[in-house]
């Protein structure tokens, strides 16, 4: 094993005072120092070697990184804040450098700053940042009695997410923001969300909510199979029960990547990633309208991180990133669809498809027979008013297949 070269600093709003001597060596030792404007700033006379050369990160994090690797072999301090790992510069650099080059020394993050300010259980909390990301991500985490702790993206966060907890029916939540922890300047920002007044607060902030839900709001679970109502749609939706079976059959792990087909609202592709954390998804669709619902549903099922793409299959497929799993709501009777997008699957890759119409059907069947598949009949009858009594009304029955590639 060789010896890192590169060191990862995690700075707190205390800035380098709080640093231990590790830190401070790897920091004095130094060939080339990186870090932001504001890290950059806190650096003082003797913190670093006069002849040390330093390196911002406004040509972006990947884009730095690769400047970095012209270093290698010399030392390398990289300043970022708190914990380097969780959300951190760190985790983009790991893509680029392993073990064998980088030494992290993490400082407390602002999640454990932030709960054990709140005297919260880390494990019990459902942490998530907003940095640079749709703010619509905190709608997944919304029901009765729900911690949430998430990283700002600015001043004006607060406010927004404020906003958004009271338009979903949870504006007696109370809203707790710590700014600038860690450092003389912090401060703490309190009330509910249907009636915070504090405006814009400093840009280094950390929002706490403990969810209250009021007399109209609304919220779903995580397992799959969330009523069609939870979604706008057309009528071109999977129904819940044979959708749970189709999340069941598709299986997503976390790290893996799915092409919904023929997305229709997109309830497939923003199950998938409601399911499991780490997954990602790609809904491609035809009509712009349904385009527009598989958007705004995935910003009310706290996904916003679903790709969408607009066009039609197979030829929208092309320059897509390879599927770990596909599912093929729409097209079956496409000439070459479903074998492009079998084809396009990783090895171990597995490609469900739905038929309701008889063509389908067959096509399913005889191409399943070319490349083993497991067929399923889902077969679901709901309650309906028959007079004044309720009788078992069957729905179309679904040909289901599971293919996984060798």
């Amino acid at each position: 094993m060789t010896t890192p070269w590169i060191t990862v600093i995690g700075v707190g709003a205390d800035g380098l005072g709080g640093l231990g001597s590790a830190a401070r060596r790897a920091l004095a030792g130094a060939d080339l120092v990186v870090g932001g404007e504001r890290h950059q700033a806190m650096i003082g006379a003797g913190d670093v070697r006069a002849d040390a050369e330093r390196m911002t990160w406004n040509c972006g994090i990947d884009k730095t990184a690769q400047r970095i690797t012209e270093w290698r072999g010399r030392p390398v301090a990289v300043l970022v804040t708190g914990d380097p790992l969780n959300f951190g510069a760190g985790s983009t650099l790991a893509r680029h450098f392993g073990a064998d080059d980088m030494t992290v020394l993490p400082h407390p993050g602002a999640f454990s700053l932030a709960c054990a300010r709140m005297i919260w259980s880390v494990p019990d909390v459902a942490t998530m940042t907003v940095h640079g990301r749709a703010l619509t991500a905190i709608n997944r985490h919304l029901r009765p009695g729900a911690r949430i702790v998430a990283l700002s993206w600015n001043g004006e966060t607060p406010q927004a997410l404020a906003e958004i907890l009271t338009a979903r029916g949870f504006g007696p939540s109370r809203i707790t923001v710590f700014a600038e922890m860690g450092a003389p300047s912090e401060k703490r920002f309190e009330n509910r969300a249907d009636d915070w007044s504090h405006g814009v607060v400093p840009d280094l902030n950390t929002v706490c909510i403990e969810c209250v839900a009021g007399p109209d709001a609304r919220w779903w679970s995580r397992v799959p199979g969330l009523p069609e109502e939870a979604f706008e749609h057309d009528s071109q939706i999977t129904k819940r029960e044979v959708r749970a079976a189709t999340l069941a059959a598709l299986g997503p792990i976390p790290g893996e990547m799915l092409w919904d087909i023929g997305a229709g609202s997109g309830s497939v592709a923003i199950e998938w990633l409601r399911a499991v954390e780490g997954t990602c998804a790609v809904a491609i669709e035809s009509k712009a309208e349904r385009v527009s619902n598989i958007r705004t549903n995935a910003d009310n099922l706290g996904v916003p991180h679903l790709a969408v793409v607009e066009g039609e299959a197979p030829g929208a497929l092309d320059g897509l990133d390879t599927p770990d799993a596909v599912f093929v709501g729409g097209g079956l009777t496409v000439p070459g669809l479903i074998e492009q997008a079998f084809g396009a699957l990783r090895p171990g890759g597995r490609l469900v498809a739905n038929a309701v119409t008889i063509e389908g059907q067959n096509m399913l069947q005889s191409w399943g027979a070319t490349v083993g598949t497991t067929v399923t009949r889902l077969s679901v009858a709901r309650a309906r008013a028959v007079g004044g009594r309720t009788a078992l009304r069957p729905m179309m029955d679904v040909v289901q297949i599971r293919a996984e590639k060798p």
